[in-house]
This record gives C-alpha cells, sequence and structure tokens, in this order.
C-alpha cells in the first residue's frame, strides 16, 4: 500500500480513484488528506503509455514555471502579490497532486500483451460491430485511464466494455444506457 499526503484549501478541485481510501481531517487553514491507494497493474496501449509521458513531461514543465513564478513573487511584497503567491501555491500544489498520480500510474504500466487469443475479446483486443440500422462502430479496448470514446478507445469498466469482454465474432451483445436498451452485433476481431 503507498500512502501519499496532500494539503489543500477548499477552493482547490481534486479527483479521486475510484481505488482510493480516503481520510480527511479538519486543520487550520484546509485540510489534510490521506489517500491509501491499491497498486494495480495498468494496461495501456503503446499510445497511452506515449500519452501519459508527454502528460508528465507537460506536468513536469508546469511546475517548474509555476516554482519560478513563485520565486519572482517572493521578491516582491505588496498585498496583491502575496493574493497572487496564495494563488499560485494553490496551483502548484494541483500540478504536483496530478504529477505524483500520473506517475504513480507509470510505475504500474505495463503495455498490453501483443499475444493474446484473437478469437475472444480482450483488452487491447480492436473489435468491430454493427447496430439494428447497418451503422459499423470500431472501438480499441483498454484500460480505464486511456479511454477517450470520442477517439474509438473505450473503457473495459464501461457498460459496453464488461459486455464485450470475453465475446466471440457473431456474438450479440446488449447492454442498457438509461432507458434506452442498446443491441450491436459482433462482426470481426482484430
Amino acid at each position: 500500500m503507498l500512502m501519499s499526503q496532500h494539503s489543500f484549501s477548499m477552493q482547490d478541485h481534486t479527483e479521486f480513484s475510484s481505488n482510493a481510501t480516503t481520510n480527511i481531517s479538519t486543520r487550520k487553514g484546509g485540510f489534510t488528506m490521506n489517500t491509501a491507494t491499491k497498486e494495480k497493474t495498468l494496461l495501456l496501449s503503446k499510445r497511452g503509455m506515449k500519452e501519459l509521458k508527454r502528460s508528465i513531461a507537460s506536468l513536469t514543465h508546469d511546475r517548474q514555471k509555476a516554482i519560478q513564478e513563485l520565486h519572482e513573487l517572493d521578491k516582491m511584497s505588496d498585498r496583491d502579490t502575496r493574493l497572487n503567491h496564495l494563488e499560485k501555491l494553490a496551483r502548484l500544489d494541483i500540478i504536483e497532486s496530478q504529477l505524483q498520480d500520473k506517475e504513480l500510474a507509470l510505475k504500474s504500466a505495463r503495455l498490453i500483451p501483443t499475444r493474446r487469443a484473437r478469437m475472444q475479446v480482450a483488452i487491447g483486443s480492436v473489435v468491430d460491430l454493427i447496430d439494428t440500422q447497418g451503422r459499423i462502430f470500431r472501438y480499441m479496448l483498454v484500460d480505464s485511464i486511456e479511454a477517450n470514446p470520442s477517439d474509438g478507445r473505450i473503457s473495459i469498466a464501461s457498460p459496453l466494455g464488461q459486455n464485450l469482454l470475453g465475446k466471440t465474432v457473431r456474438d450479440v451483445i446488449e447492454w442498457s444506457a438509461g432507458l434506452k436498451p442498446n443491441r450491436l452485433q459482433l462482426v470481426s476481431i482484430s
């Protein structure tokens, strides 16, 4: 188990993963958060791995820039500068938190195995589906960290992703999204 401690003000916006246990205690000037995260192996595509590394590089650059801005503000001492300093500190805290989360994800990330059963849908599979109107949809099943449905990458944790896992060609996939039931036929797996 990994333990991380974050301090933040009430105005900060942070996201927490569903596999984290969170304890929040009140402290003067804000909250202290202890997040215990279960270490889980993430299976990422080559594209997902590159995007994660690119995101870490971008956050590292943003962190250095925020630190430089704080050093410049330290040289000034008027009231507006002090308020700006607090805003920059809050921004730096958010960047460091995001950076820590991404680095933790990268530590546990592995590439999706290239050798897998092509007869059944698994993480990393590219599937072609056809709906009742004859429209064809192509999706790649990925871990939730790299899912982007508008880009054709759906999470194995999504309703469609869960129903696709283990299916074979010609299987009919049915799931409900809200009030409307959905029905697609699996036509190919690659």
